[in-house]
């Protein structure tokens, strides 16, 4: 029997790589958790760095969310299962937002993840040095794929308020939703080629924080919230794992620690189901 997900979500989306998409989603997340709100966060493909952002910045588990390899039937079952206690999720692209497995299909890429799971986008733009043309961006990325719902811009690396404006005026449809100013203040230290998580030392609290009252300063906020509930429901097959069993058959050692973290919960909740007892050291 079927089963229905109703949770606001919204996907944050890039236009390309490289924009700041990461600052963009832990940003809102803290700033949605200021509010009150129990916020799901997700990354999509296989990314191990970004999602211990997402960690910090939601002050829960992030899960990862990979079209290619673990299939719609996987990622609609784990979206379900990490927002079961949560008022809104939010997904983090990958790369650009139709980037993926192959140049000439969606498979694995951010858009075909966020039409598995209806959920509008929240497209990621790097507004610097730019006024009108973001019309001519945003065009291309709301014709190029009409099964996509863009329901917004963010204007990403601002020069000031006046910019935001002008970037306003330019874009109707979708509305441009806020932005950030380029600001070292609110920029992550180098992560180094993917060798530095967002441990404390490395990262303070204290970027978390400005980056959560620049999203309260720069974005509409309730817009963004309007644009998470109009996702539309979605049915999917609850997971069922084949031949489950009662008592654990096998002993399974996971290693975990500040090496060895990046893990697919969804592989490591299949192997429980089918008998596995998980120790982790």
């Amino acid at each position: 029997m079927a089963n229905s997900i109703t949770i606001p979500r919204l996907v944050v989306g890039g236009a390309a790589s490289g924009i700041g998409k990461t600052s963009v989603m832990v940003g809102l997340a803290r700033a949605l958790r200021e509010r009150g709100l129990k916020v799901a966060v997700f990354k999509c493909g296989p990314d191990y760095l970004d999602p211990t952002y997402h960690v910090r910045a939601a002050g829960r588990a992030c899960h990862n969310l990979d079209g290619w390899m673990m299939g719609r039937k996987a990622v609609l079952g784990t979206f379900t299962r990490a927002c079961a206690d949560a008022d809104i999720a939010l997904i983090e692209g990958m790369m650009g937002l139709f980037d993926g497995a192959s140049p000439i299909s969606e498979e694995g890429s951010t858009a075909e993840i966020a039409k598995w799971l209806n959920a509008p986008v929240m497209l990621v733009v790097d507004a610097s040095g730019i006024a009108r043309t973001l019309a001519a961006i945003v065009r291309g990325f709301t014709e190029f794929d009409r099964e996509l719902r863009v329901a917004g811009v963010f204007c990403n690396r601002l020069g000031s308020q006046g910019h935001l404006k002008l970037l306003r005026e330019s874009v109707s449809q979708p509305p441009v939703l806020g932005g950030l100013p380029s600001d070292q203040a609110l920029v992550f230290p180098e992560r180094h080629l993917g060798l530095r998580t967002a441990d404390e030392r490395s990262v303070p609290d204290s970027i978390f924080a400005r980056l959560g009252e620049a999203i309260s300063q720069w974005c509409d906020l309730a817009a963004i919230i309007d644009a998470a509930n109009s996702a539309a429901p979605v049915d999917f097959e609850p997971l069922t794992a084949r031949n489950a069993v009662a008592t654990p058959s096998c002993k399974i050692g996971i290693a975990f620690d500040e090496a060895f973290h990046f893990y697919y919960e969804y592989n490591l909740a299949l192997l429980e189901s089918l008998g596995a007892e998980l120790v982790y050291f």
